[in-house]
This record gives C-alpha cells, structure tokens and sequence, in this order.
C-alpha cells in the first residue's frame, strides 16, 4: 500500500492543474516529487532551500497576494521551527495556507528526535483559527488534502503518517464518525490510532469514535455519544498525551465526567529502535490499550459491544 506521502504529491500537483490560485513552497525536502508540476508551473512551485523560516514567510507572502499556497516538509521543520512565522507571517496577518506535514511523531526513528514532533498539534493550539485534520489512511489524506486546499483562506494543518489503518473511511472534513456502539465508555481514535483501538476494544461494552478532524473539535458528536454510553472518555490521539483533553472537557462541561488521555508520554525516548518500537514504549499497541482502557473502565466495559 501507498502510503500518506506518497499521494500528496499526485494529489497537489493535479491541484495545481486544475486551479490557478494553487502553489506549493516547498524547503528542499519533497522538491523531487514536484519536478514535472514545476515544470508546468514554475511561478506556483517554489523551492526556497533549506530555509524553513523563509518557506512559512513566502508562504504567507503568496497568501496576500491571493494565491492559496501549500507548504511541505517534516512536521519538525513545520511547525516547531518556524512556529514564529506561523504565529505571526500566518496567524497576526490573517493569512491562510495549508501546512502539510511529514514524519508525524516518530515516524523516522532513525533521524532521531530532531526529526519528530509529538508536540506539533498541541503548539498549533496555542493560536487561533486552526483546523487541523490527521488522516488515518491514505485515501483518507486524498480527501482531506482536498478539503484543506478548497478551503478559501482558511488557516489548515495536514498531519501525514507513514502509520495507517488497514483501510480507509468515508470522512468529510468536519464530523467523527461512530464505528461502534456500547454503553459502559466512549473511546474517540484519532486518524492511525483506529486499528489499534478497535482491536484494543473488541468484545468490549464500549462505543468507538473515529476522528480524522480534531480542529474544530466535534463537541456536538461526542456529546450525542455519551446519551447512550456515559460521560467516560478515553481519548487515543498520534501524538502529545492530553492535546484533546481540554476540548473533551468542555464539550461535557455540565456533566460529571471522566477523561482517560492516551498518546505520546512527554519523556524523550533516546533509543533510535522501530515504529512499533515506539509505539509498544508509549503503550499505544493494542494490547497496551486493551489494558490501559480496562483499569480505566473496570468490569462494566466488559459485556458485548453492538457494531
């Protein structure tokens, strides 16, 4: 299978076909897939070098001018180091882009930790505006990279990861989707975190949401969910621990609730090892879950979920 990566450049390229107000900035990393659209478009396809800063500046640049730019690189590169540019280039001059990220949060665990980025979508909190999608497959990267770009002027996040489920769903930009239904808990999976959730989850009295769009966060979903399955929350997100507690927390403001934050733990792993690696060190795996969603639950999880 392709993976995320590997359907953004097609995706944008065609994009830049088919609509002049499109461009890319790009810093080097991710050029090669932009050759031929370069060729075609040479004043929408900008390699600045490696020059992060300066990307999200042209970025906002071209954004003023009209144009609706996408910018590319490691997630690491993206946001945490040019997050001054963003603050301000996008976010204090009202202009809107699409930043499409790579690397996720150890995605490339050989590059070691400047290469990843589990704070990525907690930082994009501390400003306004952001809508922040996090695909679980790549058919569902397809998609949302098509929603961010039609976005008018709007300010978007595109978390790409070489990590995906075993196939994709129908999302739409906006709402979590239910794939299962229980009454003792609601789990809410964020984009590649699906397959490990729902094999974490199986036989279990639980109710299973599927987030793609974390940013706006769908309060009016979760709440419809908790009519049925109780106001005990796990959330299971690909990055920070707790990025999503605090909008979980308001949607059940005027009800007693519980909320379990699942993620990547905050201390640094110093050992290079695999993705699964990792993975199994955050206790993400699917037996890790399976046994982090029990305690938090107890016996009542325990009779059969409906699907």
């Amino acid at each position: 299978m392709d993976t995320m990566r590997d359907r953004f450049a097609p995706v944008v390229s065609r994009l830049l076909d088919e609509d002049p107000r499109v461009a890319v900035v790009l810093a080097e990393i991710g050029a090669d897939g932009f050759r031929e659209a370069g060729r075609r478009h040479p004043d929408r396809v900008i390699n600045v070098g490696i020059r992060e800063q300066l990307m999200v500046g042209a970025a906002a640049g071209l954004a003023l001018t009209g144009l609706r730019p996408v910018v590319h690189t490691f997630a690491s590169f993206l946001v945490e180091r040019p997050f001054e540019q963003v603050k301000l280039d996008l976010g204090h001059q009202d202009a809107g882009a699409v930043l499409v990220s790579a690397a996720a949060s150890f995605d490339w665990p050989a590059g070691g930790y400047t290469h990843m980025a589990p704070g990525d979508v907690a930082l994009l909190d501390t400003l306004d505006g952001w809508t922040v999608h996090v695909p679980g497959h790549p058919d569902e990267a397809e998609t949302l990279l098509r929603h961010a770009v039609a976005a008018g002027d709007d300010k978007v996040y595109v978390r790409l990861s070489v990590q995906a489920n075993r196939r994709g769903r129908a999302v739409d930009g906006e709402r979590v989707h239910t794939l299962r239904e229980g009454r003792s808990g609601v789990v809410v999976a964020v984009g590649p975190m699906l397959d490990a959730v729902l094999d974490a989850t199986e036989g279990l009295d639980l109710t299973v949401l599927y987030a793609t769009t974390v940013r706006p966060f769908d309060a009016a979903g979760l709440r419809r969910a908790t009519e049925a399955a109780g106001t005990d929350v796990v959330l299971v997100e690909p990055y920070l621990a707790g990025t999503s507690t605090r909008f979980v927390s308001d949607a059940l403001a005027d009800v007693p609730h519980r909320v379990l934050a699942l993620g990547v733990a905050r201390r640094e792993l110093r050992r290079y090892g695999t993705i699964e690696d990792h993975l199994t060190a955050h206790g993400l795996d699917a037996g890790s879950l399976r046994e982090r969603i029990g305690g938090f639950l107890g016996r009542k999880a325990a009779a059969t979920t409906r699907t």
